[in-house]
């Protein structure tokens, strides 16, 4: 099984940013413990602050892939253009978030790629991106 996450505009600061709201982790550390808990999927990484750049690897791994896990930053309450890769492609994605979004400010509120998506998961964390893993295996 392949699955891949994407991470979209600002989380490559995650451990750094906004603490008290996404964690003292890094995404690189969290990344191989879910590998280390997962050996049997082969689970890649890609992050890009470039709306273009995350459609090109919605592309490119939209058709021979499993899953994909889509984290798509302030991107999702704004871009029509991944909401349209995401309806393009043929492997399911899950739309997930670290913090819950309804608790968050009014405009966070409307995710413009979750009817594309297979689901969502929000506020739980990094642990939001496990357990989008396991619907993938369930």
């Amino acid at each position: 099984m392949k699955i891949i996450i994407i991470n979209g505009p600002n989380l490559n600061l995650l451990g750094t940013r906004e603490t008290d709201v996404y964690g003292a982790k890094s995404f690189e550390d969290y990344f191989n413990e879910l590998k280390a808990k997962y050996p049997s999927i082969e689970l890649s990484y890609y992050q890009s602050n470039v709306e273009g750049e995350l459609i090109n690897k919605l592309h490119e791994v939209g058709f021979n892939y499993n899953g994909i896990i889509l984290n798509a930053g302030g991107y999702t309450h704004t871009s029509v253009a991944l909401r349209d890769a995401i309806a393009g492609i043929k492997t399911a994605t899950v739309e997930v978030h670290i913090s819950n979004v309804f608790a968050r400010e009014e405009f966070r509120h409307t995710s413009l790629i979750a009817p594309k998506c297979k689901g969502s998961i929000s506020g739980f964390g990094m642990d939001s991106y496990r357990l989008a893993i396991e619907s993938f295996i369930n």
